[in-house]
């Protein structure tokens, strides 16, 4: 269970442009939720990721994981229990490393390298399998480097190497937004297989309506720091994409847009 509570977060404080994006932000995500996040640009969905992962810090609130208070845990170490994919396929690969030398760092994550080798030869079958049930053909192109391939290949490598080590949470942010509609609809059914497989605890952070209403078993649409829709279980499989962009656009209006 991932628990934020009592959550404050100012921008720029102390300046003429400080800003409060949360204020008193509380909210549960249960274990095995697949939570699809939708909300307008400045709403706090992209925010919210980073207060989970630790990028950024909290001016007062706590994260619990189970639990336990990780409030002060430095990002790195969250990172050994949550697996993120970035809306820039080129955030989650090494671009200037070939597939295999990228499999084998994703494969390494929280260990301890030494002086021993990067690249672990007997696990070399291990990662033809992985990158096999892509469907992509990266299984036969070990030795190419990640940087040639197409957003959509890095991105579902992404996906893979963010999931390759036991994880509890994946953080989805905008990670199918730089892809053409039939690559994005190609990584949404991966990531749909991944999740499901593995039964982890998804955030989805997306712009698309359509794939917060497809996917996933529970949807929120955020709103000047502030869940204005909630919908799980049997609320969240009878929601329909119009019926989003309804309140979405009745939001726009009030703001002005």
């Amino acid at each position: 269970m991932l628990e934020l509570r009592g959550i404050h977060k100012y921008y720029n404080p102390g300046t003429i442009n400080e800003m409060c994006l949360f204020q008193d932000f509380n909210l549960t995500i249960d274990k095995g939720e697949f939570v699809s996040v939708v909300g307008s640009n400045g709403s706090g969905k992209t925010s919210m990721l980073n207060i989970i992962c630790g990028s950024i810090p909290v001016e007062a609130g706590h994260i619990l994981i189970d639990g336990k208070d990780i409030t002060k845990e430095k990002e790195f170490k969250r990172n050994r229990k949550i697996g993120r994919v970035y809306q820039n396929p080129a955030m989650g690969t090494c671009p200037s490393m070939t597939i295999l030398e990228n499999m084998s760092l994703a494969d390494n994550k929280g260990k301890i390298y030494g002086l021993s080798r990067g690249t672990n030869k007997a696990r070399i079958d291990y990662y033809r399998e992985n990158l096999a049930q892509l469907g992509l053909g990266l299984e036969d192109k070990l030795d190419v480097k990640v940087g040639s391939l197409s957003g959509g290949q890095r991105q579902a490598m992404a996906l893979l190497m963010s999931t390759m080590t036991p994880i509890e949470f994946l953080i989805l942010d905008e990670h199918t937004a730089a892809l053409d509609p039939k690559t994005a609809d190609l990584i949404m059914e991966l990531t749909d297989k991944v999740v499901k497989e593995k039964q982890l605890t998804t955030i989805m952070v997306t712009h698309n309506l359509r794939y917060a209403v497809e996917y996933g078993n529970r949807l929120i649409m955020m709103h000047q720091g502030e869940c204005v829709i909630d919908k799980k279980g049997k609320e969240k499989e009878e929601v329909s994409t119009d019926e989003i962009l309804k309140v979405f656009n009745e939001i726009s209006i009030e703001c002005g847009n």
